[in-house]
């Protein structure tokens, strides 16, 4: 599995509304301009995550956009299929008894498959806030945070 620019782009999103005190509304050119991400791009990623219940929009001078739950309560799996990421391994695979050593390959890929979608919804987050501070700790960087 590789992150395309859409989920990697939706995880940093969230991830910086993660940091706001209250977890409060932040305007998409702020989360764009913090992420260099290109705003109109993000709006559109931000509206597939609203519909998914990832995100709130707030309307009004102080509005924008802000966390739905708090970040232990959304997987990286959510933010992924939210914008439309998938995750699956051999999508027009078809087996038949005759193919019986396909059969095994497609049998493990399944298995880990399922695994991995597992672990992607086990990650929530915080996890991801908490593993990005460590490591920015560990190179003696002040915390910016742009993921």
């Amino acid at each position: 599995m590789k992150l395309t620019t859409k989920g990697h782009y939706s995880v940093k999103a969230l991830l910086d509304l993660s940091l706001q005190p209250g977890y409060g509304p932040v305007a998409t050119r702020v989360i764009a301009s913090r992420q260099e991400i290109p705003a109109p791009y993000l709006e559109k990623l931000l509206i597939e995550m609203r519909r998914a219940g990832l995100v709130k929009s707030i309307r009004g001078s102080i509005g924008g956009y802000q966390l739905a739950r708090e970040p232990v309560k959304i997987s990286l799996g959510e933010i992924l299929d939210a914008v439309g990421e998938t995750i699956d391994p051999l999508p027009h695979h078809q087996t038949t008894p005759a193919q019986a050593e396909d059969w095994v390959t497609f049998s493990l890929w399944q298995r880990l498959h399922q695994k991995l979608k597992d672990a992607l919804y086990s990650i929530t987050l915080a996890d991801l806030y908490y593993d990005a501070r460590s490591w920015q700790a560990s190179l003696g960087e002040e915390a910016s945070f742009i993921v």
